[in-house]
């Protein structure tokens, strides 16, 4: 039996490469090769190709070039943004962490093993949609606070996070404000925060790369040391390749994001629309906020996830039920439940997210498999 062409929904957990980013990488795998902090001419052309990537991030998030760190991606950018404010701060006389109850494990996991370690933990809780209560916040941060982090869109929901106006709480208390812009990069302007994280595979470049944007003036301490790069903040061999493709991917999703967020959208409306007149049963998830124009996310009655994801797999639909770091695990999703969501419900979480080569035949093709499949497990 021949597999049908297969269906790509998964593009929360990775992305395909920009033609941009394999064309600007192709030649720095092959003979140029040098190591960026190299003085002889192999080094130079390196270390040319690393910072003009460092100008590509820092003019897609209107920061300056020297505000770029690369790092190894967004779960390191997450952890020197928590740990590295919180060591310099406790310094400072404050000791005090402030996350959303919904931050991807690179956030919540580094701000429990802080409060192991002598830090004040804070969760700020959200609504039935999944948005951050900002009264909790405001009530959460004061003159102790070191760092707030909230992310501006959701890895699992796609829900759009008041950024702007958790970042006026924070700094009007002293504090510092991070976001995990991980997943909003592809499709929504970069927020304004203090400290930002990127991961390049999530916007059409190499897995193992990423950024920390730190603006001027916040002080940090490393988590790496050894040979001092990226002016002390983040040693270690620069990754000149994977960086490169970093920067021509971030100026191809840019120049893109417009009208591909435009038409993505619509094709994420028609499916979410299709679903729910063809299955009994489906609740969409976080559908009374904002969201990224990509996600699709619901709660199907009667069905375990990881049976359906595997009856898609079969006929060519890859998907997921939420975070791909958590994907595997038969808990359901720490952010459904921090919606309201039952967990018998939440265990029958389907995300679907489309890219840039999304079609109507794709998604149309993914709601007849996926509405068979929900009639084979309730049978």
């Amino acid at each position: 039996m021949t597999r049908p062409d297969p269906i790509y929904l998964d593009h929360a957990a990775t992305t395909p490469l920009w033609p941009q980013a394999r064309a600007t990488m192709a030649p720095l795998l092959e003979g140029a090769f040098g190591n960026a902090s190299s003085l002889h001419a192999a080094g130079r052309d390196a270390r040319k190709a690393v910072e003009e990537a460092r100008e590509a991030v820092a003019s897609a998030a209107g920061v300056r070039p020297e505000e770029v760190v690369f790092t190894s991606g967004g779960t390191e950018a997450d952890n020197l943004a928590l740990k590295g404010i919180a060591w310099r701060a406790r310094h400072e006389g404050r000791d005090g962490i402030v996350v959303s109850a919904i931050e991807h494990h690179a956030i919540l996991d580094v701000a429990e093993w802080l409060a192991r370690n002598g830090f004040r933990l804070s969760v700020i809780q959200v609504d039935a949609d999944g948005v951050v209560d900002l009264d909790a916040l405001a009530a959460a941060v004061d003159r102790t606070t070191a760092i707030v982090s909230v992310m501006q869109a959701n890895n699992e929901v796609g829900v759009i996070q008041p950024v702007a106006s958790a970042a006026e709480i924070t700094r009007a208390a002293g504090a510092r404000f991070h976001t995990d812009a991980v997943q909003a990069a592809p499709w929504i302007p970069l927020a304004d925060a203090d400290l930002l994280s990127l991961s390049a595979h999530k916007l059409g470049g190499l897995k193992g790369v990423g950024a920390l944007l730190v603006r001027r003036g916040v002080g940090l301490e490393p988590l790496l040391h050894g040979g001092g790069q990226e002016r002390g903040i983040r040693s270690g061999t620069y990754n000149v390749a994977g960086i490169a493709g970093f920067g021509a991917a971030v100026t191809a999703t840019m120049q893109a994001q417009p009208a591909l967020s435009e038409r993505v959208r619509a094709l994420r409306d028609r499916m979410e629309g299709a679903l729910l007149e063809r299955i009994d049963g489906v609740a969409v998830n976080g559908a009374g906020a904002e969201r990224l124009p990509n996600n699709c996310n619901v709660c199907i009655d009667g069905v375990e996830a990881n049976s359906l994801l595997m009856l898609l797999d079969g006929e060519g639909v890859a998907a997921s039920s939420g975070s791909a770091c958590q994907s595997g695990a038969p808990e359901p999703s720490h952010v459904l439940l921090a919606m309201g969501v039952a967990k018998e419900r939440a265990l029958g979480a389907l995300r679907l997210t489309l890219g840039r080569d999304t079609s109507e035949d794709d998604v149309d093709r993914a709601v007849d498999v996926v509405a068979r499949a929900v009639a084979r497990l309730r049978r």
